[in-house]
């Protein structure tokens, strides 16, 4: 039953963020995925549309199958493929996304039962420019403190699969040392944005927040440049009881 709802959860929260209007993905941009158990999990498969997920584009995999490879670095490009196809719970169904190792890393995360990954055209703006890393590193406003964070990962650009899998290990792992908790939003530059949390409802807040803030962002900057918010305002909002109470109504 779990799996069934899991799936469900998923579907929904591609069909959301999938919807051309928001500017997030278009054609087969991004991906998402539900974490089912400490085994197995759901992944978009390659190729298949966010907006228009089907069942059957969910594709079943195994954790044990896709975690080593963290740990390799000479994996050919077609022996990555080969890995890709032999993690699937079901041989027949379709291959998952080439991204779906960082999937598993993240759904492997303490807490962390979805993931969303897209390309808005928001933060991407900011993401393919030398202003990415002062977006990702501070915040403009208090909803983007309660719904992203107090800030958000930023992954210089590497190539897509088994490195970026990699590099985001190895960020996601020093930014949990720093700051006691996985990030809420990884931006990867010159690519897209990733959002996780413990609900799709999480994941939703934090990927329109994000694409909120980067328009708020670029619009700042277009009279004069931003002005973000002390450390000490955003530690304020962070910890504020009402806040607190406003994300588990928003469960967050």
């Amino acid at each position: 039953m779990k799996k069934q709802e899991r799936l469900q959860s998923m579907l929904e929260l591609s069909h959301f963020i999938g919807q051309e209007h928001r500017d997030l993905a278009i054609l087969g941009e991004g991906n998402t995925s539900a974490k089912i158990d400490d085994e197995t999990f759901l992944v978009k498969a390659s190729g298949s549309c966010l907006e228009t997920l089907g069942e059957d584009d969910a594709v079943a995999c195994r954790f044990d199958a896709l975690l080593p490879m963290l740990d390799e670095n000479d994996i050919s490009d077609q022996g990555i493929e080969n890995r890709l196809l032999a993690c699937r719970v079901d041989s027949n169904a379709k291959k998952p996304s080439v991204e779906t190792l960082f999937h598993a890393y993240l759904l492997s995360l303490p807490g962390v039962e979805f993931v969303g990954h897209t390309h808005s055209i928001a933060v991407n703006q900011i993401l393919c420019s030398p202003l990415a890393e002062k977006f990702a590193t501070n915040r403009l406003f208090p909803d983007e403190v309660v719904c992203c964070g107090t800030c958000s990962l930023f992954v210089p650009y590497v190539d897509p699969g088994l490195t970026l899998s990699q590099v985001i290990r190895e960020r996601t792992q020093a930014f949990i040392t720093e700051t006691g908790n996985p990030p809420r939003v990884l931006l990867l530059q010159n690519h897209g944005l990733i959002t996780i949390g413990k609900t799709t409802g999480a994941v939703k807040a934090a990927m329109l927040m994000a694409h909120k803030a980067a328009q708020v962002f670029v619009g700042a900057a277009s009279l004069g440049g931003p002005i973000f918010m002390s450390d000490a305002d955003v530690d304020r909002i962070a910890n504020r009881i009402d806040e607190h109470y406003r994300q588990k109504a928003l469960k967050l």
